[in-house]
């Protein structure tokens, strides 16, 4: 439980910082018309940072929640692990290094496609999104190989609590992957359709935060197998 809890805290700490850097220079009442300046009419709509936009902070809500899930079935995965002499670790299928490796790249794609939306290269935002899809399309299909190497060597869902738990982790990991897929393909789709860097820039930043912080939940999880 305590390993969860700090598990939990690491991430949210370190994306409650990275909101907070982005706002901490901010002066929202520069700019503004007299009325909305401190002491003004407008002094309270004046006290949230610019940065903490209503995707932003969705996002940080969203990701907690993600964070609490995992965190609660790590702790679970540790518990179970120490109840009995049933629990028999899965051999680690090579594989999933170079799915590893995959998603890495996915996410390197996507912050380079940030980069590229706030410049004014369409073809290169199109480019490395396409790019970043790519490489999690294959990481979700090669852990589909995962599954199907360690079925046909025996190790079953059922055959022992170790292999349920490595077949729920790594799944619930690959849907929260594909529902990132759905906003990675609006945003595509918006591109492919003539709209410029700057309209597209906002959901490719969440695109890009979301996927840093999935493939930091990978390597948790990666982590976790190794070494139980």
């Amino acid at each position: 439980m305590t390993l969860s809890l700090l598990f939990l805290a690491l991430l949210m700490f370190g994306f409650g910082g990275w909101l907070f850097s982005h706002s901490i220079h901010v002066r929202p009442w520069e700019a503004q018309p007299e009325g909305t300046r401190p002491g003004g009419a407008g002094d309270r709509a004046g006290q949230l940072p610019p940065a903490a936009t209503a995707a932003r902070v969705g996002l940080v809500v969203f990701l907690a929640v993600v964070t609490a899930v995992f965190a609660l079935t790590i702790s679970a995965y540790l518990m179970r692990m120490e109840m009995g002499p049933d629990w028999r670790p899965l051999p680690v299928p090579g594989l999933l290094w170079l799915n590893t490796l995959v998603l890495m790249l996915g996410s390197i794609a996507l912050q380079r496609a940030w980069t590229a939306s706030k410049g004014r290269d369409r073809q290169a935002l199109q480019r490395r999104l396409r790019l970043g899809g790519g490489f999690t399309s294959a990481f979700i299909l090669g852990q589909g190989v995962v599954w199907w190497q360690l079925q046909a060597a025996g190790h079953y869902l059922a055959a022992n609590p170790a292999n349920a738990f490595f077949f729920l982790i790594t799944a619930l990991h690959a849907l929260h992957l594909l529902g990132g897929l759905v906003a990675w393909a609006r945003t595509l789709l918006k591109v492919q359709r003539g709209a410029s860097a700057s309209e597209v820039r906002a959901s490719v930043e969440l695109c890009a935060l979301y996927w840093h912080f999935l493939l930091l939940l990978w390597a948790v999880l990666f982590a976790l197998v190794l070494s139980t």
